[in-house]
């Protein structure tokens, strides 16, 4: 069936917008010294990351994704090569980036709102603007109502909202998330990925995701890295083509199994 001219039009008008380069891994090596011996984490990491892609690093435990993670956060330094953010070699921790980790480190004696302005707090925002921005952010994700809640006090899905607000609260133009939802349950977890595509997508932000999860890199990625075993290569650069905003229904369809599939075997043969 041919699309409407309407339709038409406009994948026209986003195919014309040009790609701009955010994040430049450039052969990138990791070793660590471990006792008498020393180990490559990583080795030849090459990865280009456009302006508002959504990228998962996926692959088994001990491939090296957190260590990628963490050196194109500047909280590591490689061994060998480089990254570069919006042109600019990174030498030190970047501060222009939202990060969530798989614990939500909310401090438990602060409030919800109270949590999600420690950011502004720590990086000396404006504190009007900020609680207008955090008090929208949460009720973009659900929380409107537990503003003055304690962190003891939810669930663990909502915990991580609390978080994912926190790391958005200062507009960087970057999202990192390391295993955010790992320890949730499988609902709670598939109504997680549909509030961080919802973010993603009205945010414009270039977001790096790390999981064990296929589902979950489908779900939300426009490409997937798939990163072989110690010492971590990249085995895989694979382009997501399924329309979004997408739906846990979405999961059953035959071109999303046959993704699962795909990136079984690659993870068997490796």
């Amino acid at each position: 069936m041919m699309k409407p001219l309407a339709e038409l039009t406009a994948v026209a008008a986003a195919d014309s917008q040009p790609v701009q380069t955010h994040i430049q891994v450039k052969s990138v090596g990791q070793r660590f010294g471990i006792g008498n011996t020393m180990v490559t984490a990583l080795e030849d990491i090459d990865l280009t990351i456009n302006r508002g892609e959504f990228v998962s690093l996926l692959g088994p435990s001990g491939c090296g994704k957190s260590t990628l993670f963490m050196i194109i956060a500047g909280l590591l330094a490689p061994t060998l090569g480089y990254v570069e953010i919006a042109g600019k070699r990174v030498t030190r921790p970047v501060t222009d980036m939202g990060i969530a980790f798989q614990q939500d480190l909310l401090v438990d004696w602060r409030t919800v709102l109270g949590n999600v302005m420690l950011q502004a707090e720590v990086r000396k925002l404006d504190l009007e603007k900020s609680r207008t921005r955090a008090l929208g952010l949460i009720a973009q994700v659900g929380l409107a109502g537990f503003e003055d809640k304690r962190p003891w006090q939810l669930s663990g899905g909502m915990r991580q909202r609390v978080a994912i607000c926190r790391a958005l609260l200062h507009e960087s133009d970057i999202l990192m998330m390391d295993e955010p939802f790992g320890a949730l349950d499988a609902l709670t977890r598939d109504q997680m990925n549909l509030d961080l595509q919802d973010i993603w997508s009205r945010s414009g932000k270039t977001a790096i995701l790390v999981t064990h999860s296929i589902a979950e890199a489908i779900f939300l990625s426009d490409r997937i890295v798939l990163m072989s075993p110690r010492p971590g290569r990249i085995a895989l650069d694979l382009r997501i083509e399924l329309p979004r905003p997408r739906t846990v229904d979405m999961k059953d369809t035959p071109d999303f199994i046959q993704y699962q599939k795909q990136l079984r075997a690659l993870i068997g043969t490796h």
